[in-house]
C-alpha cells in the first residue's frame, strides 16, 4: 500500500510515516521545505516537496498517480493569519481532493478538529480556523469519488501515546496525544468500511484497533 501525505513535516505525519513504514508500506509526505527531506527520509518516508498554496491540481495530480491513499495533515499552524487557515487548511484540502479525483486515488482521510463547522460563527483567528476546517470537510465529504474519512482530534498533546482512545460519532471536549492520532489514522486506512464517517477523537479507554473496529461494525 501506498500513502501520500499533505503536510509531510507536521508532527502527526511525522508520527503517521514512521508507523506505515515501519509495517513495511510505501508512504511519501508532501513539504514545503526542501530542508526538511532528511526527516521525512529519517521517519521511512520519500519527501515530495511543493507548495500546496501555489500549486495546481496540474502540479499536485501527478505526485499522487499510484498511489492507494491520501492523507490531508496539513495545516496552516498556530499564530498563522486568518488568511492562512483559508488558503492552506480550507483550499489546501479541496486541492488535494481535487488531485486525488484526477489521479483516481479514492481513499481520503481528512485530520479536522473538534469543533470544525463551515458556519461557526465570530472573528477570531481561531473561529476562521474552525469554519476553514468545517468547509473543508463538507467539500470533502461531498465527493462521491472519493471514499473519505473525516477524523476530528479533541486538543493535542505531546504526551505519549496510551493507545486507548475514544472514537464515535460525538466524543465530546478532551484531550488526545498526537501518536494516539497517527495510531488511529493508520488503522482506518487498513481497515474496510470507515470511509464515509466523521469521526471525533480523544484520549479514553479502547484500544486503537479495537475502537477503529467498534466504528467499522457500527455501519
Amino acid at each position: 500500500m501506498r500513502t501520500v501525505i499533505a503536510g509531510g513535516h507536521g508532527q502527526i505525519a511525522l508520527r503517521l510515516e514512521r508507523l506505515l513504514a515501519g509495517r513495511g508500506e510505501e508512504v511519501a509526505g508532501i513539504i514545503r521545505k526542501p530542508e526538511q527531506t532528511e526527516d521525512l527520509r529519517a521517519a521511512g518516508a520519500e519527501a515530495i516537496v511543493l507548495d500546496l498554496e501555489s500549486a495546481s491540481v496540474d502540479d499536485l495530480a501527478p505526485a499522487l498517480e499510484g498511489a492507494d491513499a491520501v492523507v490531508f495533515a496539513a495545516g496552516s499552524g498556530p499564530g498563522s493569519t486568518a488568511a492562512r487557515k483559508e488558503t492552506m487548511d480550507r483550499d489546501g484540502a479541496v486541492l488535494l481532493a481535487d488531485a486525488a479525483e484526477r489521479a483516481g486515488v479514492r481513499r481520503y482521510i481528512i485530520v479536522s478538529s473538534t469543533g470544525a463547522d463551515s458556519s461557526h460563527q465570530g472573528d477570531e483567528v481561531f473561529d476562521v480556523y474552525l469554519r476553514a476546517k468545517g468547509a473543508a470537510d463538507d467539500a470533502v465529504s461531498s465527493r462521491s469519488a472519493l471514499d473519505w474519512t473525516v477524523v476530528r482530534p479533541g486538543a493535542l498533546t505531546n504526551d505519549a501515546g496510551t493507545g486507548l482512545v475514544k472514537l464515535a460519532e460525538k466524543t465530546g471536549r478532551a484531550e488526545v496525544t498526537r501518536d494516539d492520532v497517527a495510531a488511529v489514522i493508520a488503522e482506518l486506512l487498513r481497515t474496510p468500511g470507515t470511509a464515509g464517517l466523521t469521526l471525533e477523537l480523544i484520549n479514553g479507554t479502547t484500544p486503537v484497533a479495537d475502537a477503529v473496529s467498534s466504528v467499522a461494525g457500527n455501519r
